[in-house]
């Protein structure tokens, strides 16, 4: 849990000289503490193609309409979530089923969507740009795009040659989201050392998350907050979002969703949001807080953990005060993420 700021080399090397198969020693740069990125062994990160992701996750010209681009559901002042919206929307003002999870950090993700129907960074943006509510990309003037002058030299940069493939363009994006990284908030820093990071309220707030009494950590353990596992948290009697189950056609998943991280939440309401009506919608972190604190609706694939916490109004405090620690705000501002 003891983490370090990640940081990034962020100068751009651009040779068509360069073996782009190979990953460079130093990039991403991984701090002590912090385990390494994991990628496919079919898709390594190197500097190159971080760089042609970054430019291809900002480019709302992979759509159809030309106008919806990656970062239009994943904004960088919101921590790369869809934050506020409870829906999110894609081409021609198309609403979705879902909001747009935050995809900092996504790089030591396991698995991908709020019901994880992908297996990898790679897959989740292809199923996004092939999806005809969200980017619905025409393929052919995609790799048109590619091909342009506009691109080519850093295409070539990134894989060596230049063989067009969307495959190669979902790798380009991944890899950019992989270098997505955040360690730095207060929270951070106080499990580093800096005890001053963290006042009395906010440290009973962490005492009471990692107790037994609630079981936060149960779901919402580890460097990132989350077991990557999928959980009914008692939002409703009855689900039209049916969640896991969809994938699965297990009944004892119905109304199971991924559990999301929970660095920087602060920046990410609403909270628990699907197509479903207001009813179970929460828009603040003390509504989330009061929600487990009731024990949830009782369903028949509720998490069992999930029952009255009986805590008092000082300790609801200090349980959001904790949870407010979790935010690094170098992630909204750093340099290395934006539109290039």
């Amino acid at each position: 849990m003891r983490w370090i700021l990640l940081a990034v080399v962020c100068s751009i090397v651009v040779s068509c000289q360069t073996d782009a198969t190979e990953p460079a020693a130093t990039y991403p740069v991984i701090p002590a503490n912090m385990p390494p990125v994991p990628y496919p062994s079919d898709n390594p990160i190197t500097q190159q193609k971080a760089e042609l992701g970054r430019r291809l996750f900002f480019d709302g010209r992979l759509s159809s309409s030309g106008t919806i681009s990656c970062s239009s559901c994943h904004h960088q002042d919101k921590a790369f979530s869809d934050a506020p919206n409870q829906i999110s929307v894609g081409i021609e003002g198309n609403q979705g089923e879902r909001n747009a999870p935050m995809i900092v950090n996504a790089g030591y993700r396991k698995i991908f969507f709020w019901d994880g129907r992908a297996a990898s960074l790679e897959d989740q943006a292809m199923a996004a740009f092939t999806n005809p509510i969200e980017m619905n990309a025409d393929t052919i003037a995609v790799a048109e795009l590619m091909r342009s002058a506009e691109y080519r030299e850093q295409w070539v940069s990134a894989f060596g040659d230049t063989t067009i493939t969307m495959h190669r363009t979902m790798q380009a994006i991944a890899t950019f989201e992989r270098t997505l990284n955040s360690a730095n908030s207060r929270y951070d820093r106080f499990v580093r050392g800096d005890t001053a990071a963290l006042n009395q309220q906010e440290r009973l707030g962490m005492r009471l998350f990692f107790s037994d009494r609630t079981k936060c950590s149960a779901c919402h353990g580890g460097q990132d907050f989350t077991d990557d596992q999928f959980h009914n948290v008692g939002l409703f009697h009855h689900y039209f979002d049916r969640g896991r189950f969809v994938i699965t056609g297990n009944p004892e998943d119905e109304g199971k969703f991924k559990t999301p991280t929970l660095r920087n939440i602060a920046l990410t309401p609403p909270y628990m949001a699907t197509g479903d009506a207001e009813t179970g919608l929460l828009n603040t972190l003390e509504e989330v807080v009061e929600h487990y604190n009731g024990g949830g609706t009782p369903f028949h694939s509720k998490d069992k953990r999930v029952k009255p916490l009986n805590l008092t109004d000082v300790e609801k405090k200090q349980l959001v005060s904790f949870l407010k620690t979790l935010t690094d705000s170098s992630v909204l501002s750093n340099s290395r993420f934006t539109k290039p």
